[in-house]
């Protein structure tokens, strides 16, 4: 059993998870194992489905899934390098989708690199 507690601003949630495993009962290696799987959880394709919302992505025929996801993560990269603006990718991605010049300042930081 984890019990996780999230303090954000005003609001404060716990969650209770529980986990079924075949290891031996050590709290050190079972929360190890448990952060190394969220771990993976939390790189790109969680990146990818929160700026992008890619699961709810209905693009399905021929080749198009594949290319639209070497899109997002040219476009994810282009993003994450771009430093000037401290918001999250979501927020800087919007951004750029509303103002051209701050589109060019990320093309810029991505053609550089």
């Amino acid at each position: 059993m984890v019990k996780r507690i999230r303090h954000l601003w005003n609001k404060t949630t716990c969650k209770v998870h529980f986990y079924l495993s075949s290891l031996p009962v050590d709290a050190q290696i079972n929360g190890r194992v448990i952060r190394q799987h969220w771990s993976i959880e939390n790189q790109m394709p969680g990146s990818l489905d929160v700026t992008f919302n890619e699961d709810k992505c209905r693009i399905r025929s021929l080749n198009s899934p594949q290319n639209f996801a070497l899109v997002r993560r040219m476009a994810l990269n282009a993003v994450n390098q771009e430093t000037t603006l401290k918001r999250s990718l979501r927020q800087k991605r919007k951004r750029a989708a509303m103002n051209n010049d701050y589109m060019m300042q990320i093309l810029k930081c991505f053609c550089q690199a």
